[in-house]
């Protein structure tokens, strides 16, 4: 049988690892109930502590971990700004793990940041295979992806912002709409939005993944083929980037847009609104995410949040920030 961890003993207690450092350490306040079924779960689990290990509880490393995709995508670039920015204002510093959209690499960063004893982790990543979050030690928080009960997730209305982007295309006229996203399953939310909305309107809502891990030479290409084949005269691309692809094609191809085809794209980073301002697109509040996550984690660290509001609580219930559609003259 592998030996009793904390995270263990947390859950069969039905409190926080940090609760239970605090019970092991005499540390801060808790009731005597919490403290009572700590130790019963201590027990009835056999969980040692390590020595080593608790001789570095409470020492802060001030370093919080921030994995992301890439940062070559402007979204995520901006989003790691806006954590960094964020991490100073409160007394720490990010380390920041790319994993380049690979789950091996993902899974080497979450090895390493705890090994490096960062105090949380923030991750943005969308690799669906990782498993080292269940087993980690230490506070999580998730942008816009959902990884367990047990860690909150910071995100925007991407369902809101789905039927914002799909009524906007249909009432500019178009009748073959095409949904371009990463990838296409139950959690991705303005996919079921474009489904619902095109549905509702008696058209064929026709849906086209990439995959996240895809070069963008050959992303290209897919999205090409996609439009040849579909003949789409209305296109939501789910980020930016893939909308400034199918504009790419449209003036390739001598697509008048909008007259001839209609692109909207999601995310609204500063680069992107820079660079091309006339790109019709649902605006996530990426300032907000950003800060929204600190505040998460460093709460967590920091142990401020009532122990006992923490049991049982769906933390992955994080309310989601709103979005906003900018009109541009791709549409």
């Amino acid at each position: 049988m592998a030996r009793p961890k904390l995270h263990d003993v947390a859950a069969h207690a039905g409190v926080s690892v940090t609760t239970v450092s605090r019970v092991l350490n005499n540390r801060g306040y808790l009731s005597d109930d919490v403290r009572t079924r700590v130790n019963t779960a201590i027990s009835e689990l056999g969980y040692r502590p390590d020595g080593i290990a608790r001789s570095l509880i409470g020492r802060k490393s001030a370093i919080v971990g921030v994995i992301v995709p890439t940062v070559a995508d402007p979204f995520f670039g901006e989003l790691v700004s806006a954590i960094e920015n964020r991490l100073a204002e409160r007394g720490y510093k990010a380390m920041l793990c790319d994993c380049q959209e690979n789950a091996a690499r993902e899974a080497d960063y979450l090895d390493l940041l705890q090994a490096n004893r960062v105090d949380g982790i923030i991750t943005s990543t969308h690799n669906r295979d990782v498993e080292g979050y269940g087993k980690a030690e230490l506070p999580i928080v998730a942008v816009d992806r959902r990884i367990g009960a047990h860690i909150p997730i910071v995100r925007s209305d991407n369902r809101a912002g789905g039927r914002l982007a799909t009524e906007h295309l249909l009432a500019r006229g178009t009748r073959t709409p095409l949904l371009i996203t990463a990838t296409d399953h139950a959690g991705n939310d303005r996919a079921a939005a474009f489904r619902e909305v095109v549905a509702a309107r008696g058209l064929e809502p026709v849906v086209r993944a990439y995959g996240y891990a895809t070069p963008f030479p050959q992303r290209r290409a897919l999205i090409e083929t996609w439009l040849a084949e579909t003949g789409a005269d209305g296109v939501f691309a789910t980020d930016d980037l893939t909308a400034l692809m199918v504009l790419e094609w449209a003036h390739k191809t001598g697509r008048a847009v909008p007259h001839d085809v209609r692109i909207i794209g999601y995310d609204g980073s500063a680069a992107v609104r820079l660079g091309m301002p006339g790109l019709t697109t649902v605006q996530q509040p990426i300032a907000q995410l950003g800060a929204r996550a600190v505040e998460l984690v460093v709460d967590r660290i920091e142990a401020e949040a009532d122990d006992e509001a923490e049991v049982g609580a769906d933390t992955a219930a994080e309310p989601p920030l709103p979005v906003e559609l900018r009109l541009g003259w791709t549409t």
